[in-house]
């Protein structure tokens, strides 16, 4: 049985090294706790590298490895949002396409999302149509855009290109807004915390925003299993019929939408995948890993995916993926 990676990522030591020369003020790169160099975002530890974000040869090794067939991989946070418009996008390019090449010297084994420059929509635009020319089958997004919702008029043309596509997209979270406020930069409380809120907050809006009306043909992939959002479906319906103002933009239950959205695998207990199929159902629901970050777990995930029962099993491993991305 085929089994597609969804949630995986690659760097390239280009897009890494055009980061240390313009990633300020925000970002830099130095040491860490756990490796010499890794990115550091506002003075807290953000994004931990590892051997395998710059080495297909070894990506593909330990995929086989673990049993994963094809990998959809995609750049992670902070993606290209950063450096200003020539810099957003010249980061976006190199990592478009060094994927690309890697999909044409592994073409069984590499399928790629792509990364746009989201804060400048004219460049974006272009980027969307070349790097779909250059084989990318869907797009990448962090759940805010240096710090703006994904809502904004100002990206609506970007998202309308998108669903006239009808391309996956991948929201995937980073730092959330208010940060420092929420006192989560010390012990890796944004990536076990922070990212979740900000994933669950991002999807929230969008749906009581009228979002998912909007572009009906869009295949949304929700990170970590959903994040939060399985678990608060039902006080995110009860909000609606209780508030007003959750109403302003939506005639119906804020969890038919998440029925409308995909989720992928990425969850370390049962229970949570469990949950994540419960709501959003097992046609949606697709395999993934977060490999190679440190939380990575390509075997971890596939064995818990394949405790499911034999059809949903197997729609998890591949069939639905097949069917979104038109493998």
């Amino acid at each position: 049985m085929t089994v597609i990676d969804v949630h995986t990522h690659m760097l390239g030591r280009d897009w890494f090294e055009l980061l240390r020369r313009h990633g300020g003020p925000h970002y830099e790169i130095r040491p860490s706790m756990d490796v010499p160099e890794a990115v550091w975002c506002d003075g807290a530890p953000f994004l931990t590298p590892q051997p395998a974000h710059f080495d297909y040869a070894l990506r593909v090794k330990e995929m086989s490895a673990a049993g994963v067939d094809l990998a959809i991989v995609s750049l992670t946070a902070p993606s290209c949002y950063w450096g200003g418009p020539e810099i957003s996008l010249q980061a976006a390019r190199i990592v478009n396409d060094e994927m690309a090449a890697a999909q044409h010297v592994y073409p069984d084994r590499i399928r790629w999302f792509a990364s746009l420059p989201w804060e400048y929509a004219d460049a974006a635009l272009a980027e969307l149509t070349r790097a779909c020319d250059a084989g990318a089958v869907g797009v990448m997004v962090m759940a805010n855009i240096n710090g703006r919702s994904l809502t904004e008029p100002a990206f609506a043309p970007i998202w309308q290109a998108i669903d006239r596509r009808g391309l996956p997209v991948l929201l995937h979270p980073t730092s959330p807004p208010g940060t420092a406020e929420l006192d989560i930069q010390d012990y890796g409380l944004t990536a076990s915390v922070g990212f979740m809120f900000d994933t669950t907050l991002a999807i929230s809006r969008m749906i009581y925003d009228g979002f998912f009306d909007r572009y009906p043909n869009l295949k949304l992939i929700a990170s970590h299993a959903g994040a939060a959002l399985p678990f608060i479906a039902g006080r995110l319906d009860f909000c609606w019929e209780r508030m007003k103002a959750a109403r302003q933009h939506i005639s119906r239950p804020p969890s038919t939408y998440l029925r409308q959205l995909y989720y992928d695998a990425v969850c370390y207990r049962p229970e949570a995948l469990a949950l994540a199929i419960e709501i959003g159902g097992a046609d949606r629901v697709l395999y993934g890993s977060d490999y190679p970050h440190n939380i990575g777990d390509m075997k971890g995930c596939l064995a818990r995916v394949d405790e499911r029962p034999a059809t949903e099993r197997d729609a998890i491993r591949s069939g639905n993926a097949k069917r979104i991305f038109g493998l």
